[in-house]
């Protein structure tokens, strides 16, 4: 399975809580993942220009892996909001960030249509 989305989603989750770069460490923990894995992700996704990878520093978005993983956090709000006031799952981030990257923007959409105006009104 292709984690890349889910590695981007993570990158930029963790981006916002923290100033960049990000530790691969920290992707590991967020992602559940070996340290290995996600060093190894972080030099993949840095040949494929969706971040600039430091070693022992991390990694940091950039303009094309943001532009990325923007879209892909908002289907990712959208899904977990969905598990959450719909489907009432109690893991409803950790499965949203497993489907996010798999989830057309059409489907998103629709899936946005079927809640309520304001997500905590689900509860």
């Amino acid at each position: 399975m292709n984690r890349v989305p889910q590695y981007l989603l993570a990158i930029y989750i963790a981006e916002h809580r923290r100033s960049p770069p990000v530790p691969p460490g920290r992707m590991a923990e967020m992602l559940d993942r070996s340290p290995a894995a996600a060093t190894e992700m972080c030099q993949r996704l840095a040949d494929d220009g969706l971040v600039a990878y430091e070693p022992y520093e991390g990694v940091t978005l950039t303009e094309a892996g943001r532009e990325r993983a923007e879209q892909l956090h908002e289907t990712y709000v959208t899904v977990s909001w969905f598990f959450r006031g719909v489907l009432d799952l109690d893991d409803h981030e950790t499965e949203a960030m497993e489907l996010a990257g798999l989830v057309s923007p059409m489907v998103a959409e629709r899936l946005a249509a079927t809640l309520p105006s304001d997500p905590e009104a689900a509860e």
